[in-house]
């Protein structure tokens, strides 16, 4: 195999033909035919990367040509030749599935231009053909439930921002599954680099400055050896940054860096380095409202809100609960090594009213429990917790101002509940509520803060 793009040109005109395969050799694979009936017959046995041939010709003439293209699979591009009397003609070439066509005399410098141009679209087309290909495919892997309009409308967002390097923010409540977003991101952006997640709220500055830019020997004390940090590790692929709100305005000057300059040094170290790392950030803070209290860069939150992908709460997606409680059912079974299990409509009605404040996480866990202390095959409302089955509702329809409407004053009540169930242990409540302890505490802050604390 040559690795040459092959050629197959046609021309009844002999001087014409050995003149443009001589020069075309010098770069093509290239094959010629002095007739169309030569041509047609070398095009249904042989695979061609672009078939040039002169319209005019006795017996099969160019369209004839042109239509054995398009028969053939894989299809060859076609260029067409035509003298100046011939130009409406070759427009029609164009409109029934030519490339583009030139006009005799040709300028072989021209000509292997707009060869160029041919094999640089075809190139395209089979790259976005393949995309669309994993595209589909990936949506049947990615593990996102999207029946919901909103949802729908998100991941063809997703999916068209996902092959640009253009750093993206996740924002929405906790529990909505922004990690899953940025890994189908990740799957979707045809990077061959890995997917490297951070927790930016699990690690304290010190510690999360070196997770993220490396350090080198002795650049601290235990900094025994030279370690990558998470930027280097995620070269040629995507970093994702959750909970971006919560770090500190010194890290946040040398992510500000890193967004700016693509260049970072390690921590204790002078060799500046380069990232081609995609950045994804989540956040379940109003990074605005912190912009103006002056505890996060506005620079640095420019730099990351180039797209903003806002995920909606459970309660806007109602129509996904279904799918989502079947697909955990699926995966907690095979992970407790049960049958599978069945769900009853009453009790699948309540999981679908109740207002889920912390979103997927604490479906998936109520779900989880009701797995693990069913008693039969089915789970029936009875397996529901209670307060799922007595916990706020969106009835369709109804009163806005109904009490049971109440987002605030539900959530209040639920972690007062969650609260005195745990008998005030504040990782066990955050937990039973599907959210995480730090958004617990920030909520308990709130609430201390409006002059209404919870006891």
């Amino acid at each position: 195999m040559s690795g040459k793009p092959k050629l197959l040109v046609v021309d009844d005109e002999r001087g014409t033909l050995e003149a443009m395969a001589r020069f075309l050799r010098r770069r093509f694979d290239v094959e010629t035919a002095s007739d169309g009936i030569q041509a047609a017959q070398l095009i249904a046995r042989h695979d061609y990367d672009l078939v040039l041939t002169d319209l005019r010709m006795p017996g099969a003439d160019g369209m004839s040509v042109l239509d054995e293209t398009l028969k053939k699979e894989p299809r060859p591009l076609c260029l067409i030749l035509s003298a100046y009397g011939t130009v409406e003609s070759a427009v029609e070439a164009v409109k029934r599935g030519a490339f583009d066509f030139m006009v005799k005399p040709v300028n072989l410098e021209r000509l292997s231009l707009l060869i160029d141009r041919a094999l640089e679209t075809r190139d395209l087309r089979s790259e976005n053909r393949a995309l669309k290909a994993r595209l589909s495919q990936d949506d049947r892997n990615s593990g996102i439930v999207a029946q919901s309009r909103v949802m729908r409308d998100i991941l063809s967002l997703v999916k068209q921002v996902a092959p640009s390097r253009s750093t993206v923010l996740l924002t929405g409540e906790s529990g909505t599954g922004k990690e899953v977003m940025a890994q189908a991101l990740h799957e979707w952006s045809g990077r061959t680099g890995r997917f490297v997640p951070v927790h930016c709220a699990a690690l304290p500055a010190t510690l999360l400055e070196s997770e993220l830019f490396g350090h080198e020997k002795g650049a601290f004390t235990g900094a025994t050896e030279a370690r990558k940090g998470r930027f280097e590790l995620a070269e040629g692929g995507t970093l994702f940054l959750d909970e971006i709100g919560e770090i500190d305005l010194a890290i946040q000057v040398k992510l500000l860096r890193v967004l700016e300059t693509r260049t970072f040094e390690r921590l204790g170290g002078t060799e500046t380095l380069k990232s081609d790392a995609r950045i994804v950030a989540a956040t379940d803070r109003e990074l605005e409202k912190m912009v103006a209290e002056g505890t996060f860069r506005e620079d640095l939150f420019y730099r990351l809100n180039v797209v903003n992908i806002k995920l909606p709460g459970l309660r806007d997606r109602r129509e996904d609960i279904p799918m989502l409680i079947r697909r955990f059912l699926d995966v907690l079974a095979a992970e407790n090594d049960r049958p599978m299990l069945k769900i009853a409509p009453d009790a699948l009605a309540a999981l679908e009213r109740y207002s889920w404040p912390g979103n997927i996480r604490e479906l998936r866990n109520c779900v989880e429990r009701m797995v693990v202390l069913a008693r039969s095959d089915t789970l029936e409302l009875a397996d529901v917790p209670e307060n799922v089955r007595n916990g706020s509702v969106a009835a369709a329809g109804g009163d806005a101002t109904a009490p049971e409407l109440d987002l605030v004053g539900n959530e209040r009540r639920l972690i007062e509940q969650a609260l005195s169930a745990a008998h005030g242990n504040r990782t066990l409540a955050a937990q039973a509520l599907g959210i995480s302890r730090r958004t617990l505490h920030r909520r308990l802050n709130e609430y201390a803060a409006s002059g209404h604390p919870i006891d």
